[in-house]
């Protein structure tokens, strides 16, 4: 039993609460209201006199393996396509070793920025590697992140016209059988479940069509979600034209890959007819602002998604394209980005905070978290707004963890009524630990 007592301001998703309490019992949040008294003389009380408590942030696209690949001086200036071709060649070297350091590592910065729920897409299996999506989720759950895996796949190497090397492609039968294995053992839609799994083939370069139709149909047949990248950068769009004589959403409903159970990373390049087909047909778009201009790939148009009614949520992206896991950074640059493009009223704080809590939670298949309220599971956050970072900001408490401050780390998370973050500090795992056995594997990695 945790109790949450007189918080300076409680933002449930549609209301700004002054002086209340919060009561969590088992994983759920049980009362809300002041002068809450504990059932229990054993409840973990936290004062909360300066801290503002958000609902839980949910990362809709991340690659997790990345962290180890942060800063690489060779492709610090490259665009997409070069990107990758040279960080397949250290990605031939991944283990299950770098999988689960990398994982901690990503879920630890995420965990320390706000973030609770995360979504994964691990596209990368060398030959001899088959259980990657498995350490991952090992490690998540060492960690306490509610998490969901997608269980990406490249098949389409260098000798069958796609971009990545035949080393670290899959057979397209072994991809679909490992997809049903890990959506058989792992996947859970109960209330508040820690693990769900989505099927993510990497990109329409990557993967043949007679993939994307078998893992849409295996998908639909277990009621799971899809997820791919798409509309990333131009690059696709003349590969997508030179190879199938289509732009890259074509494609995809051609391949029956449009719907609510689908949604998409970046989505930059659409055309107005295609985000027309997007509202049509219910399809969601993962917004990664810091890593589009990371890579220079351009900027989506989500005010204008946002306007149509189209569900739209925010995605850190891999660390190696974006060199960090900051939730709360990623909310900053979502509303600066905006505002640079479409004006200082493009975008506001509240409407950021939607999007990276109930319209990420949207996106995930969620209606037990993403906001907060008496009988919904209890992942919250809570941002300390005291020390001097925040000095001459109190005429907007919500406005101020966005606006104002230098150092985005929260001051606790609670996921499944569990506190994973204590006074800034990730509860279950050595931080030093994780430092150690990434810096290890990262040399190892770019020095192979």
């Amino acid at each position: 039993m945790i109790l949450l007592r007189q918080i300076l301001l409680l933002y449930t998703g549609s209301d700004e609460l002054s002086g209340v309490d919060l009561l969590i019992e088992g994983n759920r949040i049980t009362r809300i209201a002041k002068a809450v008294e504990p059932q229990s003389q054993d409840a973990e009380v936290i004062d909360c006199r300066d801290i503002v408590v958000l609902p839980g942030l949910v990362n809709t696209h991340h690659h997790l393996f990345q962290t180890l690949q942060r800063c690489l001086p060779d492709v610090q200036n490259a665009p997409l396509f070069r990107w990758l071709v040279r960080l397949y060649q250290i990605w031939k070297g991944m283990d299950d070793d770098a999988v689960y350091w990398s994982t901690l590592l990503g879920c630890a910065e995420l965990l320390k920025t706000g973030c609770t729920t995360t979504s994964d897409n691990l596209y990368v299996f060398p030959r001899g590697a088959s259980k990657f999506i498995d350490v991952e989720i090992e490690a998540a759950q060492k960690i306490g992140i509610r998490f969901h895996p997608t269980r990406g796949c490249m098949s389409l190497g260098q000798s069958k016209g796609g971009l990545p090397p035949d080393e670290i492609v899959q057979d397209e039968d072994e991809i679909l059988a490992d997809s049903e294995r890990l959506i058989n053992k792992y996947h859970d839609t109960s209330f508040g479940s820690m693990i769900r799994i989505a099927l993510g083939p990497c990109s329409p370069f990557s993967v043949s069509r007679k993939l994307l139709i078998e893992t849409k149909e295996l998908a639909r047949e277990k009621g799971v979600l899809l997820h791919t990248h798409l509309a990333e950068t131009e690059d696709e769009n003349k590969y997508c034209l030179e190879k199938y004589g289509m732009r890259p959403l074509e494609l995809m409903e051609e391949c029956g890959w449009l719907g609510s159970d689908v949604w998409f990373a970046h989505g930059i390049h659409f055309t107005d007819a295609e985000i027309k087909r997007l509202e049509e047909t219910g399809t969601g778009v993962c917004h990664c602002p810091t890593s589009n201009m990371r890579l220079g790939s351009g900027v989506a148009r989500i005010p204008e998604m946002l306007e149509m009614g189209i569900r739209v949520g925010l995605g850190v992206d891999g660390s190696a394209s974006n060199d960090t896991s900051d939730m709360l950074g990623e909310l900053r640059n979502c509303l600066l980005l905006h505002r640079l493009t479409g004006g200082s009223e493009a975008m506001g704080v509240r409407d950021v905070l939607r999007l990276a809590t109930a319209g990420g939670a949207s996106l995930l298949g969620r209606d037990d978290i993403g906001t907060i309220a008496e009988g919904r599971v209890a992942d919250l956050i809570g941002i300390k707004i005291s020390d001097i970072a925040y000095a001459g900001a109190l005429h907007d408490y919500l406005a101020s963890v966005l606006l104002c401050g230098y150092d985005h780390s929260v001051e606790f998370s609670i996921i499944d009524g569990k506190l994973v973050v204590k006074e800034g500090h990730v509860c279950a795992v050595s931080e030093e630990e994780i430092i150690r056995n990434a810096n290890r594997i990262a040399k190892k990695l770019a020095t192979s």
